[in-house]
C-alpha cells in the first residue's frame, strides 16, 4: 500500500520525524527535497518570508499532483510533502518532499515533478521581506499572475 502524507505547518518541519514513517522494505529508493529561506534573491537582500496557504485547496491539490505522480511516473511512489506557512527567517526549511520507490530514477523524477507543482499549481503565496525593512509578493504563481 502506497503512503501519502501531505501536511502544512506554522512549526519548523521535523525531517527526522517524517523520515521514520518512511518504512517500505520494497523501496530501495528515497529521494528527498528540503526548500530552505535563502538570504538574497533578485538583488535584494531576504531577512525572512512569510508564507500564506489557502489550505483546503492546496491539500486537494498535492494530493491530486501525487496521484498524477504515480500514474505518469511509477504507480508503487510512497510521497510525503510538508510545507510550512507563517514567516519563516533566511534558513528555515520552508518545504519537505520525500518520495520512496524501488528505484532511485522514479524517485528522483518523482521529487522534481513535485516541486514543480507546488510551484505553479498550488495556492502558496510567498512575501519576501527585505533588510530595508520593504516587502513584495513574489511574483511567477501561476495563481497570481496577471
Amino acid at each position: 500500500m502506497q503512503q501519502t502524507i501531505v501536511e502544512f505547518c506554522g512549526q519548523p518541519i521535523d525531517i527526522n520525524a517524517y523520515l521514520l514513517q518512511t518504512v517500505n522494505f520494497e523501496h530501495g529508493a528515497q529521494d528527498i527535497f528540503i526548500g530552505k529561506v535563502r538570504d538574497f534573491n533578485q538583488n535584494r537582500e531576504v531577512v525572512g518570508i512569510e508564507y500564506e496557504v489557502f489550505t483546503p485547496l492546496a491539500s486537494i491539490t498535492l494530493e491530486q499532483a501525487c496521484v498524477r505522480a504515480r500514474m505518469e511516473i511509477c504507480p508503487n511512489l510512497d510521497i510525503i510533502i510538508v510545507h510550512r506557512f507563517g514567516y519563516l527567517c533566511v534558513g528555515e526549511i520552508s518545504v519537505l518532499i520525500c518520495v520512496g520507490s524501488k528505484h532511485r530514477d522514479e524517485a528522483f523524477v518523482a521529487c522534481r515533478y513535485l516541486i514543480e507543482e507546488i510551484k505553479h499549481q498550488v495556492p502558496i503565496w510567498k512575501q519576501e521581506h527585505y533588510i530595508d525593512g520593504k516587502s513584495e509578493w513574489v511574483k511567477g504563481h501561476a495563481l497570481c499572475q496577471a
